[in-house]
């Protein structure tokens, strides 16, 4: 059944909540699944605005106002460098089981526009995750972007400054000019990252803690979403990376099992010793369950708490910051 603007308005807005819930999930089933394949990249998620909602279905002029927006549900995957953009695409087309159909590619120029600057960006449209569906018995659509961190930053700046003018009116000129200029750069600072994950790559003692860290806070990403020291972070790593394999490959998979085997409890913990509990706000301590080298700290006090104890004895850090982990997580120390 085809709806009017205002059937459409007052649907949306009665289906909100269920639509931020698809949201949510559909982010934390990405998020999880890259962290299975170890694949580096931040996941987030957002919810049309009930005004911008509107404002697009009139802007649009929509024959069907309800079906024909297929972006209620928006979920972004930010990548390092473009070189991981079809990793990406693999990671959804994958986890969805959709096919080119699917997919909206904007990163190759086209045929005459060689001279433009137009920042390279994936689409793909699938179907949210979990059993949400609206009034008609659909599953919500879901519209994944899959950009890097500078392009996102640049296209933010775009929308707001210079993106869709009201009527008739045109960008000026000079306007326009400079924030394709500034595109340049962002063209030119892709291409210097991607180069420089590539030399990385071939150094892997020297990015060893640094692997370790991403991959902790990947996994750490699907239990909380605050934010955290990461000066910390790193100071703890140098301890705890002595405590692991050598091999961080293996060892960040056997993370990611741990985390998953031990999720329900691990979730409750977060919950009643993060940066918002009353353990934490009222004494101040448990610090480093709000942290994402916890994860490492957990698995080490259950697999080998002995050498991690021995390796935090000779660090820095005060004994009470490893007891009050160990107390969380059960054991003696």
């Amino acid at each position: 059944m085809t709806l009017t603007v205002n059937e459409a308005f007052h649907r949306y807005l009665a289906e909100q909540p269920r639509i931020k819930e698809a949201a949510r999930c559909t982010a934390d089933h990405i998020r999880r699944r890259a962290v299975r394949d170890q694949f580096d990249c931040v996941v987030s998620q957002r919810v049309k605005d009930v005004g911008h909602y509107v404002a697009k279905i009139h802007r649009k002029g929509y024959a069907d106002p309800w079906k024909d927006v297929t972006d209620k549900v928006g979920v972004r995957i930010t990548v390092r460098h473009p070189g991981l953009f079809d990793p990406a695409l693999g990671l959804v087309k994958d986890t969805f089981q959709v096919g080119d159909e699917a997919v909206q590619d904007y990163r190759r120029l086209l045929p005459g526009r060689e001279d433009r600057f137009e920042y390279p960006r994936l689409h793909v449209q699938v179907p949210a995750v979990g059993d949400y569906t609206d009034p008609d018995g659909r599953p919500y659509e879901c519209e994944i972007q899959i950009r890097t961190p500078v392009v996102d930053v640049w296209a933010n700046d775009y929308h707001r400054l210079a993106y869709k003018p009201p009527g008739n009116l045109r960008i000026p000129s000079d306007v326009s000019r400079a924030l394709y200029r500034a595109f340049a750069l962002v063209e030119l600072y892709d291409a210097e990252i991607g180069r420089v994950m590539e030399v990385l790559n071939q150094h892997p003692d020297f990015t060893r803690g640094n692997r370790l860290y991403v991959e902790a806070e990947r996994i750490y990403r699907t239990f909380a979403q605050h934010s955290f020291d990461r000066e910390l972070s790193h100071e703890v790593i140098d301890v705890l990376q002595q405590a692991v394999p050598d091999d961080i490959s293996s060892y960040n998979y056997r993370l990611f099992e741990f985390a998953e085997r031990y999720r329900d409890r691990l979730t409750r913990d977060y919950v009643r010793f993060g940066p918002t509990s009353e353990h934490f706000l009222e004494d101040g301590r448990y610090i480093l369950a709000s942290q994402p080298e916890s994860l490492i700290i957990f698995e080490r006090l259950d697999y080998d708490s002995f050498t991690l104890q021995d390796l935090w004895d000779e660090s820095a850090f005060a004994d009470t910051m490893l007891h009050d982990m160990a107390e969380i997580w059960g054991i003696d120390l």
